[in-house]
């Protein structure tokens, strides 16, 4: 099976070593041009941009890559809670619409209470899944041309609809990530592609099985993608070597300190990573060419696949044969690093041809009259 690659872009930071300022880099337009463009280049499919306090704007970042791209595709987070429904399809529709049809979103209910009290979502981890259902509901309807009406527990609207439609029909897919109970009954209610972090093979199988049952249950089907980092060198043992530079300068300090604090996160996935490795750095191969180092300070995805090209590419493959379709990577520093996956790991995939978007129609509408407007179809761009 032709497996498609996204990329990663580091809106919250870059360098050459984690936790530490040494080798570091700053992230500006510039940079983040720069890699979006290279992504661009070597055939990925598109990059996923982060969300957090931590972060820089995931939207902005992206309408601001519109213009110096032209195929590249924009993973943009969706936050319940944060903002409404309503608001967040008109925002989907219009990143779309100028993107030419290029955006996906990606489902983040939040896993840090901490950093959610600050945005002012102060619900426990199964209310939130209870709102990002209904606003999920309300989100997509919305942007398939709905007029809605809903009453929830936590989203309430009336005649809530779109002036403007997406480019994609019916609506531009939705993706989603979470390891709970509650998170899998979501995906396999509204979500297109489940995501899941980089596992041994035989937990991601396990999560698998259990979101495409449970989307059967209900008429349903889900395509999958996995979230992973990548160390890609010209032989594994400069690979291994490459891995362990990486970590060159952390202490158990350090270590400890960015464990207390992910502790604190109520995220089941977050609590599946820290286990991978319980915070020791003297066993993190914890399946073949699988590395789970980056967890060590890094919140949320913490493994990376180590080796050469067809090493690498062989472990993508088991993932694929489980139903994986989308690989997401990343790499330090991810200018540089997208390079060598692009050279050294592409050849050895089989890989989906990146989509070639076609002209759609546009509506033609003069200045709203009324907050309502008549469209008309105008010639193809």
């Amino acid at each position: 099976m032709s497996v498609s690659v996204f990329w990663f872009l580091p809106t919250h930071g870059d360098g050459h070593y984690l936790g530490t300022g040494e080798g570091a880099r700053p992230v500006d337009h510039a940079y983040l041009q720069q890699i979006a463009q290279a992504a661009e280049r070597l055939g990925l499919g598109g990059v996923l941009i982060p969300t957090g306090r931590s972060c820089e704007d995931a939207w902005l970042v992206a309408a601001s890559l519109i213009p110096v791209t032209q195929r590249l595709r924009f993973l943009v987070a969706l936050r319940p809670g944060v903002v409404t429904p309503t608001q967040a399809a008109r925002q989907a529709a219009t990143l779309d619409r100028l993107s030419g049809g290029r955006a996906l979103f990606n489902l983040v209910t939040g896993g840090d209470p901490e950093e959610l009290a600050g945005d002012g979502v102060f619900l426990d981890h199964r209310e939130r899944y209870v709102q990002s259902a209904e606003f999920t509901r309300v989100w997509r309807r919305v942007l398939e041309g709905e007029t809605v009406d809903y009453e929830g527990k936590h989203i309430n609207v009336r005649g809530a609809r779109l002036l403007f439609k997406p480019v994609q029909q019916p609506r531009p897919p939705l993706w989603f990530g979470g390891s709970s109970d509650a998170a899998q009954d979501l995906a396999a209610e509204q979500v297109d592609v489940y995501l899941t972090w980089g596992e041994p093979p035989a937990l991601v199988k396990e999560k698998i099985d259990q979101v495409r049952a449970k989307a059967a249950a209900q008429g349903r089907k889900v395509r999958f993608g996995i979230r992973l980092h990548v160390i890609v060198r010209e032989t594994n043992a400069e690979a291994w070597q490459a891995a362990e530079r990486l970590i060159s300068h952390l202490d158990d300090e350090t270590i400890a300190k960015a464990q207390s604090a992910f502790a604190r996160a109520d995220s089941v996935g977050q609590r599946r990573m820290a286990a991978l490795h319980n915070g020791r750095r003297d066993q993190l191969e914890i399946s073949p060419n699988l590395w789970a180092g980056v967890g060590l300070v890094r919140g949320g995805a913490g493994t990376a696949l180590v080796g050469d090209g067809p090493t690498v590419a062989a472990r993508m493959q088991e993932y694929a044969d489980l139903g994986i379709e989308t690989f997401i990577l990343s790499g330090y520093p991810h200018l540089e690093e997208a390079y060598r996956v692009g050279e050294l790991l592409f050849p050895h995939l089989d890989l989906a041809p990146v989509e070639q978007l076609q002209p759609r129609d546009l509506q033609a509408h003069g200045e709203a009259v009324a907050n309502d407007f008549r469209p008309q179809k105008v010639a193809q761009r």
